[in-house]
């Protein structure tokens, strides 16, 4: 399969996901420029992490203009991939391809430390090699990683089964004190109700070797991957 990896003004994990695909997971991996237009066969593009335009009115509020987000939005309809990770999910909320918001952190400082996150569902291309409940360890760091929506979006999120990923504490158990950044209901990760977009504030690019402390980050791109027929488990 192919990844492409979108690098906006003020990215600053764009070559750290290049760089666990290609050298962690074997993958084909090609680097998209924000100003240029989607072009090319790609099976997945993901938005990195970082501060887009320098996260000035709001978070991925400008990155959501830049040209090449057009075509970002027409693969999502079609029905390509698209994985937004921490900056990346906070554009693509921005940009409706994902609901609700992410807003400053509930202590109101940066964050940057592992947590625990649980598998809740497994009927997506990204978490599809995992199991329901499976435990996973993956960096946060962010200062806007609290998610929010109205009641009325977060009914529809459990409707529709989009919740895939929470923060737990050691056991599994979706605490107050395994929330870092106050997040509603726990929520570290969403899809859409088509299931081909999924934004998440961990990063998995960051656990993808064991020589850094976890490779389960790993396990979400190996899952893509093996959607389209393809092997790929960490070196390290």
């Amino acid at each position: 399969m192919r990844w492409g990896v979108i690098t906006f003004p003020g990215s600053c994990d764009d070559q750290d996901v290049v760089d666990s695909l290609k050298s962690d997971l074997g993958q084909k991996v090609k680097s998209l420029w924000h100003k240029d237009e989607l072009s090319g066969n790609f099976d997945c593009i993901v938005l990195p992490g970082g501060f887009s335009y320098g996260d000035y009115l709001r978070c991925g509020a400008m990155a959501r203009f830049s040209p090449i987000m057009s075509g970002v939005v027409k693969f999502a309809a079609s029905g390509g991939l698209v994985l937004g990770i921490c900056n990346g999910f906070q554009i693509l909320c921005e940009s409706g391809l994902l609901p609700g918001a992410l807003v400053r952190n509930a202590g109101l400082q940066f964050i940057c430390q592992p947590v625990h996150l649980r598998v809740e569902e497994t009927d997506t291309r990204f978490t599809s090699g995992m199991k329901k409940g499976q435990l996973l360890q993956m960096p946060i760091k962010h200062g806007e990683g609290c998610y929010f929506a109205d009641a009325e979006t977060l009914a529809r999120l459990h409707e529709n089964r989009q919740i895939l990923l929470r923060y737990v504490d050691a056991k599994g158990k979706p605490t107050a004190a395994a929330n870092p950044n106050g997040s509603l209901d726990n929520i570290a990760g969403i899809c859409n109700e088509k299931r081909n977009v999924f934004g998440l504030m961990p990063h998995p690019e960051d656990a993808c070797n064991k020589l850094f402390g976890s490779d389960d980050g790993a396990k979400l791109f190996a899952s893509v991957a093996a959607t389209f027929g393809e092997k790929a488990k960490p070196h390290g």
